[in-house]
């Protein structure tokens, strides 16, 4: 059975769920000083001295990068008394979390989609994606931003809630370093193939159980659409060259009834996704749809979390 201190511990980490995802909800993402900034930044600095096209030099600069973060929280979480030590884990999650600034940003592409305006849709992209925005006209800028709600759903809530509730605050951080490096190193240019391999395959494993989780939670959000939202997850989403994405890509689609899929242009060459779904291509109302879904999943994954909050 679990003991009082345990019990202290569970439900301190079930405050400090709860409180740092009202805090994203409020707030979004920290305006100056960001802590993921400030790590991505220490980040670039390493990789421009360490940088060798080899699978080794990255594996090591991931481990090294991703050791710090997790013993620094841990180290310092450890030595306060239990009131800070919830502070410090609410402050931990609330960086860590990223969908209110992800559903603010799609809605402001959405807007300016509606208003014809797409210089400055384009603009808007690259916080969403990583393709090439100048290739993107106006029905791919709505695709690109529905896929990016779907993805960053469960890279920027789901996950960081589960490995909070799992780990503690040193997991939450220790899962935004690996998610940061990921976008900053695991790409397919030549620079970063095989410098780069690690952090992916590093991601790919550290969301892993969040995307499914993310695609039942919105299987069960899809009145009607249910079974076309398991369909486009766990079939279609099979074919996805990402392990994950198309998990979480494939339940939006099929919940929304619409198409995700197609070419990608990044500027380092074209990618080619599967077709996702069995409806329309997206428009811009479905991108605010889908931020009405990835909401409800923030909720659910928090209910999710604090049931599992460790002890």
């Amino acid at each position: 059975m679990r003991g009082a201190g345990g019990r202290a511990v569970a439900a301190g980490s079930a405050v400090a769920i709860v409180v740092g995802f009202a805090a994203d909800r409020a707030l979004g993402d920290p305006a100056r000083l960001h802590p993921v900034a400030g790590f991505g930044a220490i980040a670039a600095w390493v990789e421009r001295r360490v940088w060798r096209p080899s699978r080794v030099a990255g594996a090591l600069y991931v481990t090294a990068l991703v050791a710090a973060v997790w013993c620094a929280v841990a180290t310092s979480a450890r030595w306060l008394a239990p009131p800070a030590r919830v502070g410090v884990a609410v402050a931990v999650l609330w960086a860590t979390l990223g969908g209110r600034s992800l559903e603010r940003t799609a809605l402001r592409l959405r807007d300016a989609l509606d208003a014809g305006d797409l210089d400055r849709a384009r603009a808007l992209a690259p916080a969403l994606v990583g393709r090439d925005p100048s290739m993107l006209d106006g029905g791919e800028l709505a695709r690109a931003a529905v896929e990016s709600v779907a993805e960053n759903t469960s890279d920027a809530v789901v996950a960081p809630l589960l490995w909070m509730a799992a780990f503690g605050p040193a997991g939450a951080a220790g899962y935004r370093a690996i998610n940061t490096l990921d976008a900053m190193v695991g790409h397919r240019d030549a620079r970063h193939l095989r410098f780069g391999w690690a952090a992916a395959r590093l991601d790919d494993a550290a969301n892993w159980v969040p995307a499914r989780v993310t695609a039942l939670l919105v299987i069960g959000l899809a009145r009607g659409r249910r079974r076309a939202a398991w369909r486009a997850a766990f079939v279609d989403g099979a074919r996805h060259p990402s392990p994950n994405a198309g998990r979480a890509e494939g339940a939006f689609a099929g919940a929304l009834g619409v198409r995700l899929g197609g070419t990608n242009r990044y500027r380092h060459g074209s990618e080619v996704r599967p077709p996702l779904g069995a409806g329309a291509a997206p428009g811009t109302d479905d991108i605010a749809r889908a931020v009405s879904i990835a909401r409800r999943v923030g909720v659910l994954a928090t209910l999710v979390a604090t049931i599992g909050a460790r002890g």
